[in-house]
């Protein structure tokens, strides 16, 4: 019955909790959005390995049974501490069920990647793809200002389909065109009808939030930690602007939060 930790730097780990709370309604859930010290993404690997470690520690205080880290930049670049540091408590990134959706998808590419500006140059999408399909072409775009739209409501409407178009035409340019499209931001989801809708019928877009609640789900029973419930209300922390992350938090979880729900914490 203990509740699943998950982490990102701001709100866009929201997407995953939605679908952890639809894939696993008796879970309790404990999430964490390091909102004074967003975006992780335009980061060193080490401020966001540290970053991380912080975030861990702290919802390792809430007796957590399994930690998800909800954000593509820091399952890129602290995973492995994070096993090390917390084990034998289960982790889950985004990146490894991103990456096995993709090739189970499209198995036979090319796949295309829009991520951070971190995520991006770390090249973690194309290691995970090509371990699992080693002649798998891979093709990526950084979409910085996706994540600034997310997060001011802009999803959809002759901005945001600009910003898609400013993005995606050059990568889907690409010979061979890709088949398959990774949204390696946990915002990025908000916005998949507006990049679905410039993308074209012919791409499939991986959602790399629905991936890592299926993780999840596997982990649990691999590790018999799943309760059938009920779930106990969830909880919400910040370590900064708590009544904005409650009013921006909706966007992404795609329910009201209550302000009062959302409790500020020092990392």
């Amino acid at each position: 019955m203990r509740p699943i930790g998950i982490f990102d730097s701001g709100m866009g780990g929201l997407t995953v909790m939605a679908a952890i709370r639809h894939c696993l309604p008796g879970e309790s859930l404990v999430y964490l959005g390091d909102t004074a010290r967003l975006p992780y993404g335009t980061k060193s690997a080490d401020t966001v390995t540290r970053y991380a470690v912080q975030a861990a520690e702290a919802l390792r205080r809430y007796d957590i049974k399994l930690l998800v880290v909800a954000c593509n930049t820091a399952s890129a670049a602290a995973l492995p501490r994070l096993r090390e540091m917390l084990a034998p408590l289960p982790v889950v990134g985004v990146i490894e069920p991103g990456a096995e959706a993709a090739v189970t998808g499209v198995p036979d590419g090319p796949i295309g990647v829009i991520a951070t500006e971190g995520t991006v140059k770390g090249g973690a999408y194309v290691r995970a793809i090509q371990a699992l399909s080693p002649s798998m072409p891979v093709v990526q775009a950084p979409a910085p200002l996706f994540v600034g739209l997310a997060e001011e409501g802009l999803t959809d409407g002759p901005i945001a389909e600009a910003v898609a178009h400013h993005y995606l035409d050059p990568l889907l340019a690409t010979l061979p065109r890709p088949r398959g499209l990774v949204l390696g931001c946990t915002h990025f989801p908000v916005l998949k009808q507006t990049i679905a809708r410039v993308a074209g019928p012919d791409v499939a877009l991986i959602d790399s939030a629905e991936a890592a609640a299926a993780a999840v789900e596997s982990a649990l029973k691999e590790h018999g930690l799943l309760n059938p419930g009920p779930a106990a209300a969830p909880q919400f922390l910040a370590t900064d602007a708590p009544g904005r992350f409650a009013h921006l938090g909706e966007i992404f979880l795609g329910e009201p939060i209550d302000p009062g729900a959302v409790t500020l914490v020092d990392l």
